[in-house]
């Protein structure tokens, strides 16, 4: 294990490396929240896959592939499908109106009157998401170091706080590019291929299992809506996904880099589904579906290889944390904290290099506080549901009421987000946490709410309208005066 330890390490050492690097790039609050929105498409291509494939795509998706078969693709499968929907879709736009977070789309929208609330609500998300993620390296260093879950977490989460403190997203670019980079060689081009060939091939798992695990549908019809319903409708609308688009250096870039890392993850879904299945084919009394990734990889790679794919399960779950929490960070500063305090926008260069201290410090206390709470908490999946319960529920229809139908209001959307939110939370504490119905009702209680309050007030004033439609078309306003230097 001498080898695998000594690529895990340079592997970690590499990242607070990366920290460090990104630290002398981050002058500015853009550079530090959004990486002075230069991304090329190489760049934004490789950080936008690595963002939304965390721990629950990587060991989570052999666990489904496990337990299920082929079906157990869905999930990441609808991951890829709404990243590919937003790139497509919604990108250029958003990338066009040059803000920070959600709640600031909705503020230009709506004019001005959605922001604390909906901050709350996807600060709530991006926590949750944070913590959840953080969670995972409990079970990574439990394999790497036989170390009990409070250190593996102190461990995982420490680095990650400390190069996402240092560079911010400058930071968290590079070391996602380097864990793109490491997942794509571990995962895909080693394990997948190595677990098929374990399990005797293709003709032998087909042999060994129930015909069900080679059912497309396997997984279930209602379950397959309920992950279109959280996860593809999740990733049009969550501030971590946001705000990687934010960093194109341009529409075209978030379009069409947005729609390459959208089929990278659909791949990487059938990949982790297939190792899942050789898996049980290998090992078909576990424990636990999620024990599946670490038991082949322990049992089955050689020396290094095996540490060279453990660094990319590793590489994973850092890449959705440092991602969930610098979006965690952006909201509590810029959308809840700002916002109290009556803090206006500033946009000189001098006030903007004064903000970069405040942001680095909202990393690191909300570091601090997702360690914290991942420590203290014991269920992930609960967490992880509550969060896009909350996301979906409360903030969809609003957000994408204000993209797609022009007469939505201020009232209607704060309507949507409220009655949204406590549907959710009252139906999930009546059905249980872990139902499909809390998330169902929940969003179409929102949808009535919006359509209903925003029919029965007065449309949003035309002049806000009108500086919306700028922003929309990527004409430079007094609230964004930011140039966009070509960066690949």
């Amino acid at each position: 294990m001498a080898v695998d330890y000594t690529v895990i390490v340079v592997y970690l050492a590499g990242m607070l490396a990366m920290g460090w690097w990104g630290m002398r790039r981050a002058k500015s609050k853009s550079e530090f929240l959004v990486a002075g929105r230069r991304l090329g498409p190489a760049m934004y291509s490789g950080t936008m896959a690595a963002i939304v494939l965390g721990g629950a795509s990587t060991i989570g998706g052999v666990g489904l592939g496990y337990q299920y078969g082929l079906s157990g693709a869905w999930m990441v499968f609808t991951i890829g499908l709404g990243l590919l929907a937003l790139s497509v879709f919604f990108s250029a736009r958003i990338a066009r109106l040059k803000v920070y977070t959600v709640s600031e789309m909705l503020d230009l929208r709506y004019g001005g009157r959605a922001g604390v609330i909906s901050g709350v609500v996807m600060w709530a998300y991006t926590l949750m998401l944070a913590v959840t993620s953080t969670i995972a390296y409990a079970t990574i260093f439990d394999v790497l170091f036989d170390v009990n879950r409070t250190v593996a977490i102190v461990l995982g989460g420490a680095i990650v706080v400390a190069y996402s403190t240092l560079g911010g997203m400058w930071s968290i670019t590079l070391t996602d590019m380097v864990q793109f980079v490491v997942k794509t060689i571990g995962v895909l081009l080693l394990l997948l291929p190595i677990a098929v060939v374990k399990a005797g091939g293709f003709a032998e798992m087909k042999a060994q299992l129930p015909t069900s695990y080679f059912d497309p549908l396997g997984v279930g019809g209602e379950t397959i809506f309920t992950y279109v319903l959280i996860y593809t409708f999740g990733m049009l609308i969550g501030q971590d996904i946001w705000q990687r688009v934010f960093t194109a250096r341009s529409d075209r870039t978030a379009r069409w880099g947005g729609t390459v890392a959208g089929t990278y993850c659909l791949a990487y879904a059938v990949a982790g589904a297939v190792i899942g299945t050789a898996a049980r084919v290998l090992y078909p009394k576990l424990g636990s579906p999620d024990d599946a990734f670490a038991t082949i990889v322990k049992d089955e790679l050689p020396v290094g290889v095996r540490g060279l794919v453990l660094a990319a399960a590793l590489a994973a779950v850092m890449s959705t944390s440092s991602g969930a929490l610098i979006a965690c960070a952006t909201v509590a500063n810029n959308d809840i904290w700002s916002r109290l305090r009556g803090l206006t926008k500033r946009t000189g260069e001098h006030e903007e290099r004064d903000e970069v201290a405040g942001n680095r410090a909202f990393i690191l206390v909300m570091g601090l506080a997702v360690i914290g709470t991942a420590i203290a908490l014991n269920d992930v999946v609960q967490a992880l549901t509550v969060a896009y319960n909350l996301l979906v529920g409360g903030l969809l229809v609003p957000i994408l009421g204000g993209l797609l139908w022009k007469r939505g209001t201020a009232r209607g959307a704060l309507a949507s987000v409220a009655v949204g939110g406590l549907a959710v939370i009252g139906l999930m504490a009546g059905y249980g946490i872990l139902a499909n119905e809390p998330v169902y009702y929940g969003l179409l209680a929102s949808l009535v709410a919006y359509v209903a309050v925003s029919l029965a007030t007065r449309p949003t004033d035309e002049a806000v309208l009108a500086a919306w439609r700028e922003r929309l078309a990527g004409r430079p306003s007094e609230l964004s005066s930011e140039t966009v230097p070509a960066h690949q």
